[in-house]
């Protein structure tokens, strides 16, 4: 099993979770062209996919949902709320409805040897879900755009073997920054996104012996630095009173717009 991380951030989502035999994509809110790209680069062609995950309806995850439909006609899921909002928006041209397989949250289904668990997030958007993918005894999650997170979340995550976990801001960055005051509101509430030091509270209660790979990913491009994330997650891990530390995991930043290597699980 592999995850790989095409790209993360506030300007567009693509994320590969696959087997030897399955492979899948979380959101395309990147071009066409760069999900080929990101998925060349790991030995496969967007002809491959056996099915698009949706997590909400946002532009930075949906932009090129119209094209794979028409180019490709890829099997697309998402929950009754999602389809709603995707096909409300005009600027993605035709998007082939009946591609829509219909899920919603803690209904786990199968794609192929995949596994499937759509897990409820607080977002502000129609009804969005986090994934995450099983295969065998191998598990994975994509836990991203939640304003805040709950015992459910917890649950829904525990015990994966490899996480990729909004760290989206830099509260201090976000509070002085250029951001008119109703967005940074909308930013910080339970609706919004996780801040690097929430992000990594959050982490710290899915710890576990055998935890293979950490990204961080979903860094806002105007409110957040690499860096910052990276060592603020750190920080919380070394603060809290489990047994852990940092030192012990392998932690990486997802890059916005360039691939990230792939990690077998």
């Amino acid at each position: 099993m592999r995850i790989c991380s095409i790209a993360s951030g506030s300007s567009g989502n693509c994320i590969y979770v696959g087997s030897d035999n399955t492979h899948v994509i979380i959101d395309a809110g990147i071009s066409g062209k760069r999900i080929e790209e990101g998925l060349n680069r790991i030995g496969l062609t967007t002809s491959d996919l056996s099915a698009l995950l949706i997590t909400h309806e946002h532009s930075d995850h949906i932009a090129s949902v119209g094209v794979l439909s028409r180019k490709y006609g890829i099997p697309m899921y998402a929950t009754k709320g999602t389809i709603k909002g995707i096909m409300q928006q005009k600027c993605l041209g035709t998007v082939d409805e009946t591609l829509f397989n219909e899920i919603s949250a803690d209904n786990p289904f199968e794609i192929e040897d995949l596994h499937v668990r759509p897990i409820e997030i607080s977002h502000d958007a129609l009804e969005p879900v986090a994934y995450r993918i099983e295969h065998e005894n191998r598990s994975v999650g994509v836990c991203t755009d939640l304003g805040v997170y709950t015992d459910k979340i917890i649950e829904g995550f525990s015990g994966v073997d490899a996480l990729l976990i909004e760290a989206n801001h830099d509260v201090r960055m976000l509070q002085v920054g250029r951001y008119p005051y109703v967005l940074k509101q909308r930013i910080l509430s339970d609706r919004g996104h996780l801040s690097n030091e929430n992000c990594g509270r959050l982490l710290c209660k899915l710890l576990h012996d055998d935890m293979r790979s950490i990204m961080l990913g979903h860094l806002s491009a105007e409110n957040n630095l690499a860096e910052l994330a990276y060592e603020a997650v750190r920080l919380e891990i070394t603060m809290d009173e489990s047994k852990y530390k940092p030192t012990d995991f392998d932690i990486k930043v997802a890059n916005r717009s360039e691939p990230s290597q792939a990690v077998a699980i």
